[in-house]
């Protein structure tokens, strides 16, 4: 079989499996509904209590895990390609933690309590500052390294101040709130959230899809890629832009989802060859499926106790990042 049949195989097989995994999400939860009820009621007008929860609980639900993992497995395929760094993920930039920060500080101040949506926007806020300041502090002449410089300054800054607002805190219920929110979750999301992160997270898609030519150029080296007419400066704009904007999107309506941005790509780049190309919308549905099947073992693992979907994806993923690191060492020896 050649390189273009099993690319569009695998992409076929990912296309059926996040479809059947989105279907899945949709119809598994507390509330008892047979299959073929769950899917009628989705498209039903009479407003009855199955309606009500398919329409306006598990639909947005759904979608956002759909939405959220392609963004998580997208960035992360496009980091790792532009950054030539199989360590590389969404966090490496600050916008996760500078994220989470805006919605702490939102909680702290009780802005959320008084604005619905305070806390998303918040988020936002926070992981756009985050990029704005990776992006000052790199300029027009920075290279990789110092975007990973720079990124890994301003999560820990993040970082800090959060710890700072929780330590602080003097309301128990506040701090137990932003422990909560920061461990990740899609439970209680509302179709709001959806059209509230939808068009900062297909914005930072299409940025993100256009890198391709450019990443498959890279491999070859940041000289010879510069050499066949890429622009380096426009591939760094897309890359921290494009991920900054859907994954800050992501945060703030999720919270901190981690390692799914770096454990897709190595589990597909086997399948889909050397070319960073095709790794994105490989990537992209394979994050898709991995949190949605993720969000729906949360739902059938620990139904009452309402395990959070960030550390569910974090068990799987550290023993993985410590796999890779491992495997790492022993090539570099």
């Amino acid at each position: 079989m050649s390189d273009t049949a099993r690319f569009r195989l695998v992409i076929a097989g990912l296309g059926f499996l996040t479809f059947l995994l989105f279907l899945l999400s949709l119809t598994v939860g507390p509330a008892a509904v047979a299959f073929g009820d769950s899917l009628r009621a989705l498209l039903s007008d009479k407003g009855d209590t199955i309606a009500l929860v398919m329409q306006e609980i598990r639909l947005p639900r759904a979608l956002l895990g759909l939405m959220i993992g392609a963004t998580l497995g997208l960035s992360g395929a496009a980091l790792q390609g532009w950054l030539r760094n199989p360590l590389a993920e969404p966090a490496l930039l600050g916008v996760s933690a500078s994220a989470s920060l805006g919605a702490v500080l939102a909680i702290y101040t009780g802005f959320s309590a008084l604005f619905p949506l305070g806390l998303p926007l918040a988020a936002l806020a926070g992981a756009v500052a985050a990029v704005l300041v990776v992006q000052a502090m790199v300029g027009l002449s920075g290279g990789a390294l110092t975007v990973i410089l720079a990124g890994i300054a301003v999560s820990s800054l993040a970082s800090a101040l959060t710890a700072l607002a929780l330590n602080l805190s003097p309301n128990p219920f506040a701090a137990l709130e932003i422990m909560f929110w920061m461990l990740g979750s899609l439970s209680d999301r509302s179709m709001t959230h959806v059209w509230l992160a939808g068009p900062f997270m297909v914005a930072g898609w299409v940025m993100l899809a256009s890198l391709g030519r450019a990443l498959d150029a890279l491999t070859l080296g940041g000289d010879a890629a510069a050499s066949m007419g890429v622009d380096m400066r426009r591939v760094q704009f897309l890359a921290v832009f494009g991920t900054a904007a859907s994954v800050g999107a992501a945060t703030a309506v999720a919270g901190v989802i981690g390692f799914v941005g770096l454990v897709v790509p190595h589990m597909l780049r086997p399948l889909v060859g050397a070319r960073p190309a095709r790794l994105l919308p490989a990537s992209a549905l394979g994050g898709a499926c991995v949190l949605l099947a993720a969000d729906t073992l949360v739902r059938i693992i620990a139904p009452e106790r309402d395990l959070k979907l960030g550390v569910l994806t974090a068990l799987v993923g550290a023993p993985f990042f410590l796999w890779l690191v491992y495997k790492t060492r022993r090539q570099m020896l």
